[in-house]
């Protein structure tokens, strides 16, 4: 049952609000993460814009984009 409790909990928290998605370039480069998925930092990405939740972004150490303070 507890196993049941906490594999239900992941899979909710593992869901975000439309409010907290962002657009990260897909190079392995990549720095920042933006709100908008045609922000003007986003210009120089050579790769795939990649659509990804604010927790992920900043599990991966990324930081907002200066162009969207």
């Amino acid at each position: 049952m507890k196993y049941t409790l906490l594999l239900f909990f992941v899979f909710l928290t593992s869901f975000s609000s439309p409010d907290s998605s962002v657009y990260i370039c897909g190079s392995s480069g990549s720095k920042k993460y933006h709100y908008k998925e045609h922000c003007r930092g986003l210009s120089s990405c050579r790769q795939e814009v990649v659509k990804t939740s604010l927790k992920q972004a900043q599990g991966l150490g990324l930081t907002l984009c200066g162009w969207e303070d």
